[in-house]
């Protein structure tokens, strides 16, 4: 039935794409993550607010105007994605599943990075394996990448697992290049099976961790007696959400959860973005993306080549 679906599903995910979020990077990964870039683009008059840093006292002398000079992005960039595709992800009761979020976190990289050149690959973590796509250029190749993932069988309960902290060493040791790595996932792992798997990815490359979150795996709801199932494990408990103390306790214990996982985020140095089933992932997005381009702003200029600092 997926098979059928992907293709409609695809281009729908591609308009909202180009409709809601073209122009926003222009194929730039500026702004998916932090950084300045380190090509000089165009000069343009400062205004309040721009980094002194960035004058350029070229243009100010010959026109006797303050001008400030922005950065751009690298071009010709090389993205891999690292999806968990695990059985945690085959659950959902927002407006879809986490696999489904994840799937549309990939395609607006994909489609908002791919215009300039850019290849894109992913190692997708799916049934204790780890399925390899080569990184390629084009659209055709991008949408034969979210046609693989997207009709992805569900993993099996309680069947082999791979631990994200082993994917990423694996993808590290693969990547030839300094590249974006963009891992898509619900962080349910230990931090501590993760954590430094991708701070040393984040060393020579630049790390995206997209959160999936669930609003069930924040708080329960007063449904009466629920059976919980762990999908990664298949074992079942049943649970009487009566009790005000019992959902009291499991928010708090969910909370601590996304604490901690935001802060081995932040420690591994990836720039976080949390996507959620129950709201509007391009606004979410977009709004990652002014943060992500102030922090930018704020950054000071790279260094000129061949060492020392700007006079």
């Amino acid at each position: 039935m997926r098979d059928l679906l992907a293709e409609p599903r695809l281009r729908g995910l591609e308009l909202t794409v180009v409709r809601r979020l073209d122009g926003l990077l222009q194929g730039e990964h500026l702004g998916l993550v932090p950084g300045p870039g380190s090509e000089a683009g165009e000069a343009r008059m400062y205004t309040p607010g721009d980094d002194v840093r960035r004058m350029d006292w070229n243009v100010t002398a010959r026109t006797a105007e303050p001008h400030v000079r922005d950065m751009i992005a690298d071009r010709e960039l090389e993205i891999w994605v690292l999806l968990d595709a695990s059985p945690s992800m085959d659950f959902g009761t927002g407006l879809m599943e986490k696999r489904d979020l994840a799937l549309a976190a990939v395609a607006a990289v994909g489609f908002l990075t791919a215009r300039t050149g850019n290849r894109i690959g992913a190692h997708v973590l799916h049934g204790g394996t780890v399925r390899r796509l080569p990184a390629r250029t084009g659209r055709p190749q991008l949408m034969a990448l979210l046609r693989t993932i997207h009709t992805l069988p569900r993993a099996e309960p309680g069947g082999p697992a791979r631990a994200l902290g082993t994917a990423a060493e694996e993808l590290r040791r693969s990547a030839r290049r300094r590249c974006l790595v963009v891992v898509v996932s619900d962080f349910l792992d230990d931090p501590a099976t993760w954590e430094r798997p991708l701070r040393h990815l984040a060393v020579r490359n630049q790390v995206l961790a997209v959160e999936v979150v669930d609003p069930r795996e924040l708080e329960l709801p007063y449904v009466g007696v629920l059976t919980l199932v762990d999908p990664e494990t298949g074992r079942r408990r049943e649970v009487s959400t009566a009790s005000p103390r019992l959902r009291a306790r499991y928010a708090e214990a969910a909370a601590g959860q996304r604490a901690a996982i935001g802060a081995a985020l932040r420690r591994a140095g990836a720039a976080h973005l949390r996507l959620r089933t129950d709201r509007d992932w391009v606004r979410d997005l977009v709004e990652h993306v002014m943060n992500q381009r102030r922090l930018a702003g704020a950054a000071p200029p790279p260094p000129r080549p061949g060492g020392g600092d700007a006079a």
